[in-house]
């Protein structure tokens, strides 16, 4: 019997690359006198990534203040969305609402300390969710979150949602049963189950809680 979910955050709950992206803009411009930043695209690619991953990925053009630059946009993320927010996917709110009166809920992310917290109270889903974990707050890599927030809240049985492969590979990991949510940004090879919308999730858990397993 399934007894929790667990979220990641992007690519699976809102999409944030437009807002990002103009954040990195604001920054880039303000600080270095940059003109041209990453657009929302290339956000989308990285989303999911460690700090030190995306600054290869994206800022390794400006040499040896890559780090410095890539430091000062990403953490300078979580004042711009908390105050613009992100797109939460369409159904969201409602499963999470009907999700949240049967089970409880989780989000697990690979991102900086305070990020998720800016989508909690830009959303206003705060209320859903028992708890969340992230790297930048941890320290720990994906895998080791998810499982830390299953022995934090005694679950046996829990189930990671997530959009991409790193997700995939991170619920393998940890032990637990992973559902591609294939909306998002991102593939899987060999998912336990997968949904098109979020909605579907909804049916798809009640299903799974009446077959006794995930």
């Amino acid at each position: 019997m399934i007894d929790g979910i667990i979220f990641d955050l992007d690519g699976t709950l809102w999409d944030s690359c437009r807002v990002v992206a103009q954040s990195w803009g604001e920054t880039l411009r303000r600080r270095y006198g940059i003109e041209k930043g990453p657009d929302a695209q290339a956000v989308r690619g990285i989303m999911g990534m460690t700090a030190a991953e995306i600054t290869a990925a994206l800022f390794s053009p400006y040499g040896e203040r890559a780090e410095e630059i890539a430091l000062a946009c990403v953490h300078g993320e979580n004042d711009y969305i908390a105050v613009h927010g992100g797109d939460v996917y369409p159904g969201v709110g409602e499963m999470l609402e009907t999700l949240s009166k049967r089970l409880p809920l989780f989000i697990v992310s690979n991102c900086l300390d305070g990020y998720i917290e800016c989508f909690l109270k830009s959303s206003g889903l705060a209320p859903r969710f028992r708890d969340w974990l992230c790297e930048g707050a941890t320290g720990l890599k994906k895998a080791g979150n998810i499982a830390l927030i299953a022995r934090r809240h005694g679950l046996e049985r829990p189930v990671y949602v997530g959009d991409t492969r790193m997700d995939e590979q991170s619920a393998r990991e940890a032990g637990c049963p992973f559902i591609h949510a294939a909306y998002g940004f991102g593939e899987s090879e060999a998912p336990d189950a997968v949904i098109s919308a979020p909605a579907e999730l909804v049916e798809l858990i009640g299903k799974l809680e009446g077959e006794g397993h995930a």
